[in-house]
């Protein structure tokens, strides 16, 4: 059982923030891949299904960002899962916009919700998929640049990120992570005007 966490604030208020592109890829999957993530418990939504033979939990906990290890170790004791079964997807700042990463072990970045996963699961042996929202603008402090929303004219690029961050959860899944790597670390062709 592997289980995707995308991480993110519950409310309509964190929605289209740049905190919250790890719930809008795990919304992605869901789409792509008809898992509706529709069941709540665990002080989560959650959605259970398989993709290329693997079964799988797509999970957007509902504690806030700070607390996510609370729902995602709730979650990973309910179907015997260890650490070293997530796929944590999650916003970085030192990521260029639309950039991603994937990433075995290492610290938390300083990123709240992998450090509550980190402290609540004991140990860092999960897998992470970064998805980059860019540095703020000079003075924008880093806590308000990640709960403000997107520009206009950024939202294609995030929305390309986010198909192609679920393009990647299936690629680790049914061809490993090195072939994720290999794939989706490099810059992402330009948009195309009119998509």
């Amino acid at each position: 059982m592997k289980i995707i966490v995308g991480l993110g604030n519950p409310g309509v208020h964190y929605q289209r923030s740049r905190h919250n592109v790890g719930f809008r890829a795990v919304d992605q999957l869901s789409e792509d891949q008809r898992i509706p993530v529709s069941l709540r418990r665990f002080k989560a939504h959650y959605g259970m299904g398989r993709i290329h033979s693997q079964d799988v939990v797509l999970l957007k906990p509902l504690t806030y960002m700070n607390l996510s290890g609370e729902a995602v170790r709730k979650v990973a004791h309910a179907f015997s899962a260890e650490k070293e079964d997530l796929i944590v997807i999650h916003d970085d700042l030192d990521l260029a916009l639309g950039r991603l990463r994937v990433k075995q072990k290492g610290g938390d970045g300083g990123h709240q919700g992998v450090r509550s996963i980190i402290e609540a699961m004991g140990g860092n042996s999960f897998l992470r998929l970064k998805v980059g929202i860019g540095r703020p603008p000079k003075g924008v402090e880093p806590a308000d640049y990640v709960l403000s929303s997107f520009d206009e004219d950024e939202e294609p690029e995030i929305r390309s990120a986010l198909c192609r961050a679920a393009e990647a959860v299936e690629v680790i899944l049914s061809e490993g992570v090195d072939a994720a790597m290999n794939r989706f670390q490099k810059k992402p062709p330009p948009l195309l005007a009119g998509r």
